[in-house]
């Protein structure tokens, strides 16, 4: 069984190894200083690791890393960053924490006057900063750039700005990278540009240089309670331009991919869940189901729907939306029990993620708690498959090799006695 048969077998809820996914996706990835150290555990060349996503600092995890983690899964890179910046070329650049890396031509940084580094949309310096590293810090967190609201003069259309038609260079980029991943042999996942409904992640713009509109995350989630007429105007129109770009999409990647990440909206905290159910199903609900209903009508494409937090009560309720896939499965979440989310969920819904808790086991236990932590994840989750070992969103910096060294083993070893 070759690495594309065995995930899509997870994806089909068929019995077999439990498949791995790391670096696939934005939310599925190691930091960068953690991929250096697991090239170096595994005498890998020390040549820079390179940045392929800027704002979480997350690093490229190679053909031979992929191999020798097992990895089953690979991405295909956007047309450009979270940042604005094109995904063209590379240059050196030193971190604040010292490890010499390669990052994107377009990545221009500098100091922060309250200490740490600001980098610019598009790469832009004469625009004001969209990030900031702070002092200390291993990745960016967005600047809120936002003039104060008057609700009298609100326009849709400002927080349509980043939306619009699909270009020929964007597809043709995407097309080149669909070919490529396919050759891996392994499973190809891809982003769809241009149809990520209200994804918070895009809400502040971080690659705009004067976005207008809601651009305050906080003033967005009041927005549903509070302006829940205009929200659903930009979720129509986003819908349009998704139906739009989607035949366009299509056409130029085919078949060459199997799954179809379509939106990071985070649905839950620690403890409870942003927003009702019944608000859900109005505001969301309806617009997620255009856009998955297409997608399953004209495509074999899986569905993949990121969300942190307590989301236990809306799991039905995204696969009602015609979401197959969810991510990161915050298993140390209110309500997230993984035998329970198994146990209900398990026949309609693939869990991707899951696999350890990066927010204490993985950074602060020991080998031999992450090691029994995967192997009891891989025997709730695995079972009839519907499962995609990976941790509970990224692999954060400055967590113990010899740690993420059990868990990539712990998985190894339960596939050798599966």
């Amino acid at each position: 069984m070759d690495h594309r048969e065995r995930l899509v077998r997870a994806l089909n809820h068929q019995d077999g190894p439990v498949p791995v996914d790391f670096g696939s996706t934005a939310v599925t990835g190691i930091h960068v200083s953690s991929v250096a150290a697991l090239r170096e555990h595994y005498g890998l060349h020390r040549t820079p690791v390179k940045v392929i996503e800027p704002y979480q600092m997350l690093g490229e995890v190679e053909a031979d890393l992929l191999e020798a983690i097992g990895a089953d899964a690979v991405g295909v890179s956007p047309a450009s960053t979270l940042f604005g910046f094109a995904n063209t070329g590379w240059k050196e650049f030193r971190t604040p924490w010292g490890q010499e890396v390669l990052v994107r031509e377009g990545f221009r940084t500098a100091p922060a006057p309250g200490g740490g580094l600001v980098i610019y949309p598009a790469g832009d310096t004469a625009a004001p900063p969209s990030g900031h590293m702070p002092a200390g810090g291993y990745f960016f967190d967005t600047i809120i750039r936002q003039e104060p609201i008057d609700d009298d003069r609100l326009n849709v259309q400002d927080n349509l700005e980043e939306f619009g038609p699909v270009d020929d260079a964007t597809l043709a980029h995407l097309r080149r990278q669909a070919d490529a991943c396919r050759a891996t042999g392994r499973a190809v996942v891809m982003g769809m540009p241009g149809t990520a409904l209200g994804d918070i992640a895009l809400v502040p713009a971080p690659f705009l240089k004067h976005p207008k509109g809601i651009r305050d995350v906080a003033e967005w989630y009041m927005s549903t309670a509070m302006r829940p007429d205009y929200i659903k105007a930009i979720f129509a129109r986003q819908v349009e331009l998704a139906l739009e770009n989607l035949p366009k999409i299509h056409a130029a990647v085919g078949d060459r991919i199997d799954v179809a990440f379509l939106c990071g909206t985070d649905f839950g905290t620690q403890c409870s869940t942003f927003c009702s159910p019944a608000t859900f199903d109005a505001l969301w609900a309806p617009y997620y189901r255009a856009v998955t209903g297409w997608i399953h009508e004209h495509t074999p494409w899986k569905t993949f729907k990121h969300s942190c937090g307590a989301i236990e009560p809306f799991i039905g309720r995204l696969a009602d939306a015609g979401f197959d896939i969810l991510n990161p499965v915050q298993c140390s979440a209110a309500g997230m029990d993984p035998q329970r989310l198994k146990d209900r969920w398990g026949d309609r819904v693939v869990f991707w993620g899951g696999g350890v808790d990066t927010q204490h086991t993985l950074p602060f236990g020991t080998p031999h708690d992450v090691r029994e932590q995967v192997l009891q994840r891989c025997r709730i989750f695995g079972r009839g498959g519907g499962f995609v070992f990976n941790a509970i969103h990224n692999v954060q910096a400055r967590t113990p090799v010899e740690n993420m060294v059990a868990m990539i083993e712990a998985v190894k070893e339960f596939n050798a006695k599966a």
